[in-house]
């Protein structure tokens, strides 16, 4: 076992998926952490710019490990903007906390900047974190890809390591010109153990009588946000598609939207102009601890996003032993689904091929319930426990390539005085 690193790792905010990890973190005999968040956004209640209502999460996000709240004096405070976040606190918090290394998520916030500038200053080891799989921008607009490839070969150059989530990551930063032994491979996961006991405990028929579902139906999901870059339209267009020929599979089928975002009214009337309004539930905002009921009760997955450089609900669905289908743009595709073991791809927005996988998945049971063991196996290796493995590996090359931390500058300052 090697040394044990002083870590200090920057969010924007308390989320779900990352708790769990920390908590974790915090065990490794090899970590000392601690978490400085910009906002507590998550913990408290407060509106969710795309789920467009107010979110309170139902799981513990501050209990199990060290974190801060460093002030926020940003007078337009937020998450989803870059001036939303301006906690000049970090500067000190960064300068005077004796850390090895420093973990920053991203560079989408001022006070993730002020926290990088900080760490260069004080000749901190850092760690920038990313999931970034394109240049494209979430928003369509043209004007930042080239802005992009100038500016982020610099902005991970600051970095002595760069954390990828993804083998799509890794090769967007390789892209970029990023060297290989400054790219190490971190995990995007979630919780695996909590997804795979809580669903073992739900009651399959129970929940689907609550949704006025039949026992026998098969089931369709759409989890997440409904906003436009998710395109959970092109879900229910191909619903409807096989609707219109049900000869070919012999179950009901019905198609679940667990998620609320600024589509939902006109998903809603598009189901109606479809014909298929009987067949499709919006459960609307879904909260942590009711996911697994909703992953039980369904039979696949479906992500038709046109960006997503990861998707989470992918790992949960897995976990659960939910065959996939998502499109080439999202993320996890690459590492997690294999097209006829553990799931199917096909071209966004594209909605004829969608309803064509789905016609010939849910005509056969059998295949549906070996891709969601299958699933379920690809999992185990996919799970915070290679994620923290990563992060070590990271903080180690960092701390080397950053000259030793803080116990090799603690011995430099003594090094000139007299005894």
């Amino acid at each position: 076992m090697g040394r044990k690193y002083r870590v200090l790792l920057i969010a924007s905010h308390p989320i779900q998926y990352a708790a769990p990890l920390y908590r974790l973190m915090a065990k490794h005999p090899q970590l000392d952490i601690l978490v400085a968040y910009c906002s507590l956004q998550g913990a408290e209640k407060g509106v969710d710019p795309g789920f467009g209502v107010e979110v309170a999460w139902d799981v513990p996000l501050l209990e199990g490990y060290p974190w801060v709240h460093v002030p926020n004096r940003s007078p337009r405070p937020g998450i989803d903007r870059f001036f939303g976040l301006i906690n000049p606190g970090l500067w000190k918090l960064v300068r005077q906390g004796r850390f090895d290394c420093l973990i920053v998520y991203g560079y989408a916030y001022l006070s993730f900047w002020l926290a990088i500038l900080s760490a260069k200053s004080a000749r901190i080891p850092l760690i920038l974190a990313t999931d970034a799989t394109c240049l494209a921008p979430r928003d369509g607009r043209g004007w930042k890809i080239p802005l992009k490839r100038i500016l982020l070969p610099r902005i991970y150059g600051l970095a002595d390591i760069v954390c990828a989530t993804s083998s799509a990551t890794i090769e967007f930063l390789r892209s970029l010109g990023i060297p290989e032994d400054c790219i190490v491979l971190c995990h995007y996961t979630v919780d695996n153990d909590y997804f795979a006991q809580a669903t073992a405990k739900v009651n399959r028929i129970e929940v689907r009588q609550r949704w006025n579902i039949p026992d026998d139906a098969v089931v369709i999901l759409f989890c997440g946000k409904l906003v436009p870059w998710k395109r959970p339209q092109d879900v229910l267009r191909a619903f409807a598609a096989i609707n219109q020929q049900p000869q070919v599979i012999s179950n009901p089928v019905y198609l679940i939207y667990a998620g609320e975002g600024i589509l939902r009214q006109s998903l809603e009337i598009e189901a109606k102009s479809l014909g298929v309004t009987d067949r499709v539930r919006f459960l609307g905002f879904v909260n942590q601890s009711r996911l697994p009921e909703v992953y039980a009760a369904s039979d696949l997955l479906v992500l038709p996003s046109e960006y997503e450089a990861w998707g989470l609900v992918v790992n949960e669905a897995m976990v659960c032993g939910l065959p996939v289908i998502v499109s080439d743009r999202v993320g996890a595709e690459r590492d997690l689904v294999r097209p006829g073991e553990t799931g199917e791809i096909y071209p966004v927005g594209n909605v004829a091929a969608l309803s064509s996988i789905l016609r010939r998945l849910l005509a056969d049971p059998t295949q549906l319930k070996r891709m969601g063991e299958a699933a379920r196996r690809r999992m185990e290796t996919w799970s915070y426990r290679e994620c923290i493995a990563g992060y070590v590996e990271a903080i180690e090359k960092a701390v080397h390539r950053g000259g030793g931390g803080r116990e090799t500058k603690s011995k430099r300052k003594g090094e000139g005085k007299k005894t």
